[in-house]
């Protein structure tokens, strides 16, 4: 199968690429199907793409490359959801939000997206926790 991305050109994909997001993701309810693509030349971040709308495509990139503790826990309505019975299963992302000033691109560490990649699922869930930031800088000052 082909998507036809506006800003990514063609994207070929199978049936076994097609994550579905039952609830949809916070902003695009109507949305349940995307397929998750790395960017040539680039092993941080990542795209979450809607199938269903050309337009609507999510940078992605692991909350581990912003902050190396980073960990949820996922309570057991989640884990039956998305069906997860091995943490081996499981990927993390959080948003990007793009700026051309590099150090004003954040990345949401409240709202993680967790797929199960062995059930082909996912889930954005908001965190209830302080330490987490919506905007959070992604650029780390070494």
């Amino acid at each position: 199968m082909k998507l036809y991305s506006k800003y990514h050109g063609i994207k070929e994909y199978t049936e076994e690429d097609i994550i579905t997001f039952e609830k949809g993701i916070p902003g695009f309810k109507d949305l349940k199907t995307f397929i998750l693509f790395p960017f040539e030349e680039n092993n941080v971040f990542s795209m979450l793409h809607s199938i269903e709308n050309s337009e609507i495509g999510l940078f992605v990139v692991s909350p581990f490359y912003v902050m190396k503790d980073y960990e949820i826990n996922l309570d057991d309505n989640t884990k039956q959801t998305l069906k997860i019975e091995s943490e081996a299963d499981v990927l993390i992302f959080s948003t990007v939000c793009v700026n051309n000033d590099l150090n004003k691109i954040t990345t949401n560490l409240k709202a993680p997206i967790v797929i199960n990649i062995k059930e082909h699922l996912g889930e954005q869930l908001i965190l209830d926790d302080e330490k987490y930031l919506i905007k959070q800088p992604l650029l780390r000052e070494e």
